[in-house]
């Protein structure tokens, strides 16, 4: 089992005004510094327990990478440290350690031994490396000729060979094609529930909330939150769209659960309720039961363009459906300080057994990048129950009609 600890970790580069204060500063380094300090991590502290899967969340630039680099030992930190137990596998970044000119599987034994791996073991792993990858005849051709594609496949084969004690990802998955990620995110689980402890950055929402039980969210090189992934990337979609004169604010909802919203604050959700077929809120449903979700909206400044959307998350806040009213053709404009304006969505909620989330966003055009007036995670939670459906697993129900031939 692995465990990693980080403490009180710092990196900062040199920055030199010229090359030629550079060569002064080595020609006399008794003198003054000629260089100024670029913090790019400042006191990172945090502790991942054997078992325990970790996403690292952050925009580009926020210093993910580095950290990782530190973390492996790829790169110095200028200040703190870190301790790892158990046998670590790393991919950072795509194809490292791969040398162009020397074939696939000539590289599998350079990787792997770099790894750790005698060669007695990649011998025995190669079969298995093949077969995962799925690269055919381009194992005997040299790594040049390969797409960005193929060299993640075999860097993740060769990462993955032999469970470890640890598992470090970055974005390197990213590029390969959906049926591979699929199939090694299905590995990466797998590891996890056999107990390797897993340290993943991604921007990718779904995988970090599906595969990770922590996130922590970096940005401007420091760690600004801790939590679970729902509420983590929560924080982070509202900081996305963060302006001048617009807040991010954290609630505790009434079952504990940390709610963010975030937005200027110049339109504002001042009722949200599901309704059933005869007006009175619901806050449990059939499945396939049919609904409204009726939003009624606060406006407190003049508008020129008002869009509405919401956003159902299951339980681990992925998403499961989501639309808004640019969308749907119905955006409102010139609307005036004051109104009080009534959106009901009718819909069947075709959806499987379990607790759900509604998230709301309030701003102009399709997204709430650009103009948020208010978006709204945990809105309103609902559980649907299935009473009147056959049995069936899965966020949706999809109501088949079955014909056998024989």
């Amino acid at each position: 089992m692995g465990s990693i600890t980080v403490s009180n970790l710092s990196k900062a580069y040199k920055q030199y005004p010229s090359r030629w204060s550079r060569l002064a500063e080595w020609l006399s380094p008794f003198n003054k510094p000629r260089h100024q300090l670029k913090w790019v991590l400042r006191d990172i502290n945090f502790t991942i327990h054997p078992g325990e899967a970790v996403g690292i969340i952050g925009i580009n630039g926020a210093g993910k990478s580095t950290l990782l680099k530190m973390i492996t030992g790829t790169t110095q930190p200028t200040t703190g440290s870190v301790t790892m137990t158990g046998r670590v596998a790393a991919m950072l970044e795509l194809g490292m350690g791969f040398h162009p000119e020397f074939t696939g599987r000539q590289n599998v034994f350079m990787a792997g031994q770099l790894l750790g791996y005698s060669v007695a073991d990649i011998h025995r792993f190669m079969p298995d490396i093949e077969a995962f990858a799925e690269i055919g005849d381009y194992l005997d051709q040299p790594v040049r000729v390969y797409s960005s594609g193929m060299q993640m496949r075999l860097a993740f084969s060769v990462a993955t060979a032999q469970r470890p004690d640890i598992l470090i990802i970055d974005e390197a998955l990213s590029v390969g094609d959906a049926y591979f990620q699929h199939k090694s995110f299905a590995r990466i689980r797998e590891f996890g529930l056999q107990g390797t402890t897993l340290l993943i950055v991604s921007h990718d929402k779904a995988a970090i909330q599906s595969i990770c039980n922590r996130a922590i969210l970096i940005n401007a090189g420091s760690v600004i939150k801790e939590g679970t992934p729902e509420a983590i990337m929560d924080y982070y979609n509202a900081m996305l769209a963060e302006r001048d004169h617009e807040m991010v604010r954290l609630n505790i909802t009434d079952d504990g659960k940390v709610q963010t919203v975030s937005g200027s604050g110049e339109a504002m959700v001042s009722d949200i309720a599901l309704l059933n077929s005869s007006g009175a809120k619901v806050e449990v449903v059939d499945v396939g039961q049919a609904v409204c979700l009726q939003i009624t909206v606060a406006v407190h400044k003049e508008l020129p363009e008002l869009v509405l959307g919401y956003m159902i998350k299951d339980r681990l806040g992925q998403p499961v459906f989501g639309i808004n009213t640019h969308h749907l053709c119905q955006t409102l404009s010139n609307v005036s300080a004051g109104e009080s304006i009534c959106f009901k969505f009718a819909f069947a909620a075709n959806l499987g057994e379990g607790s759900y989330s509604i998230a709301v966003a309030l701003h102009t055009s399709d997204t709430h990048i650009g103009k948020n007036y208010e978006w709204r995670d945990l809105a309103l939670v609902f559980n649907v129950i299935n009473m009147s459906r056959k049995r069936f697993v899965g966020v949706a129900w999809l109501s088949p009609e079955l014909e056998v031939f024989r």
